[in-house]
């Protein structure tokens, strides 16, 4: 098991950026490929990026390709998102996961995060 805790979340205006954090514990973190997912409300979770266990390979839902930027940095056991010209449909919890192979199916991730809030106003 590894231990999963989001941070960066907030308020933002339409067209600014945001930094999510998720710092890992528990098992070897550079053992594990990370995806990021969020959910509106009302809404079932959505695949946002993913990355694979060096940080080499990295996928993007078309919705943030261009946008968003996923990376890790094992030395310190964290993934992050850079999210840029953010815009109000972006509005959600955003979850960090954890799994062996990175995926756009959340079924594919065992652990999980309690994730962090991003609204975006107009």
């Amino acid at each position: 098991q590894v231990q999963l805790v989001e941070s960066g979340g907030g308020l933002v205006q339409a067209g600014g950026s945001l930094r999510l954090s998720c710092a890992a514990s528990g098992r070897t973190f550079s053992n594990y490929a990370m995806g990021w997912f969020r959910q509106a409300p009302g809404k079932e979770r959505e695949f946002v990026a993913a990355i694979n266990w060096s940080g080499s390979n990295t996928y993007y839902a078309d919705s943030v390709k261009s946008r968003f930027t996923i990376s890790r940095d094992n030395a310190k056991n964290t993934v992050y998102l850079q999210m840029n010209s953010l815009k109000p449909e972006d509005t959600a919890v955003y979850y960090c996961a954890a799994g062996f192979h990175p995926s756009t199916n959340f079924y594919q991730y065992a652990n999980w995060g309690q994730g962090t809030q991003v609204t975006v106003s107009s």
